[in-house]
């Protein structure tokens, strides 16, 4: 298959790509709002064309234990959830990180705490970069504002987990997961051979122990010595990450007075928001953060050297302005604005929150 260009949702976008980039597995639960993920996988049936296994687990824990086994043998494999179903997934992910496995986690948000809602959210900011499981680990995490992005971050995904022998995350909302663009999907990859699965992954344990030790994948080490040197590795590969794979896009910065930071579905919104600000004089810019780990805490500090003020727009009680105001460092004014319950709010409302607390 070449190019295509297609009409379809955020979370279509995920599963379409995922079999365009030649994924071998991907073991997921149904819950809303990403459950076409693994509905459009199932109606596409890509085990009949690229051999790719789709299977629904019975349980998230279930789900996220069978990529750990699938990424241990160094395949390409993932698995998607909203946030109540990502919670159960943390053990899980604590030991993908642990072990240093490659392996995608796509959670597009609904509104919590608890069963909360099926409405959209991004209050599991917290969780993803922070680290929700045990363990000082970090999460690559990749934030979507557009279908074609949710389409393009598997590919980038997996790019940067073998890369770096990382779980990532795609982490979107509900309002990406569900909306409808036209998509540009890539041509069909094959997947990789073994031979080749040999020769860019001599860490996997593969069965294959030919002229070689034996590989153990393990996240356990009993001696605190030894354990101790793993963290450090570990915190060694993350400051390396944090040096080459910060990602950021800024709208209408130069020349800014004020600039609002925000990320998924509020970066679309705040795009109108500041034309209706530039249309009342008021100059606005966006800075829009495409990974949020790592966080693009310098282009931010730089931005805080030149701006009045800085607003951060979150579908939270407010989760990423720790992270701004850790990159500001007291240099401006840090002002929240956030919906929650579900609640998207409009742009004339971030325009009235921007006048109200910072103006």
């Amino acid at each position: 298959m070449t190019e295509e260009v297609v009409l379809m949702k955020g979370n279509e976008a995920i599963a379409r790509a995922a079999i365009r980039y030649g994924v071998d597995g991907y073991f997921g639960y149904p819950i809303t709002p990403q459950s076409e993920v693994l509905e459009t996988l199932a109606e596409l049936k890509p085990w009949e064309t690229t051999g790719m296994v789709v299977l629904q687990a019975e349980s998230e824990v279930a789900a996220i234990n069978m990529v750990y086994g699938g990424a241990g043998t160094g395949k390409m494999v993932m698995t998607s959830s909203s946030s109540p179903g990502v919670s159960l997934k943390q053990e899980g992910i604590s030991y993908l990180a642990g072990a240093e496995l490659p392996a995608l986690i796509v959670n597009v948000m609904r509104g919590g705490p608890g069963l909360g809602t099926i409405q959209p959210s991004q209050a599991d900011y917290f969780q993803t970069v922070k680290g929700g499981g045990h363990g000082d680990y970090r999460l690559i995490t990749l934030s979507p504002a557009s279908v074609q992005e949710m389409a393009d971050f598997v590919g980038l995904a997996f790019e940067l987990a073998f890369k770096y022998r990382n779980p990532a995350v795609i982490l979107a909302d509900g309002v990406i997961g569900q909306m409808m663009e036209k998509v540009v999907l890539p041509a069909q990859r094959p997947r990789r051979t073994e031979e080749e699965i040999l020769a860019q992954c001599p860490w996997a344990a593969t069965g294959r122990s030919k002229n070689r030790k034996p590989n153990i994948i393990t996240s356990l080490e009993m001696q605190p010595e030894i354990m101790e040197q793993r963290n450090l590795h570990l915190q060694e590969k993350y400051r390396t990450i944090e040096e080459n794979e910060v990602r950021f896009e800024t709208i209408d910065c130069d020349g800014a007075d004020y600039l609002i930071v925000a990320f998924g579905s509020m970066a679309r919104i705040s795009q109108k928001a500041i034309e209706i600000a530039r249309e009342e004089g008021i100059k606005v810019g966006i800075l829009r953060p495409i990974t949020l780990w790592p966080f693009p805490t310098k282009a931010i500090a730089e931005m805080a050297n030149l701006v009045k003020g800085i607003l951060v727009a979150e579908l939270n009680a407010g989760q990423m302005i720790e992270d701004v105001k850790l990159a500001a460092n007291g240099k401006v004014n840090v002002q929240h604005f956030g919906r929650l319950g579900g609640i998207v709010p409009s742009p004339d409302e971030i325009v009235a929150a921007l006048k109200e607390k910072l103006m």
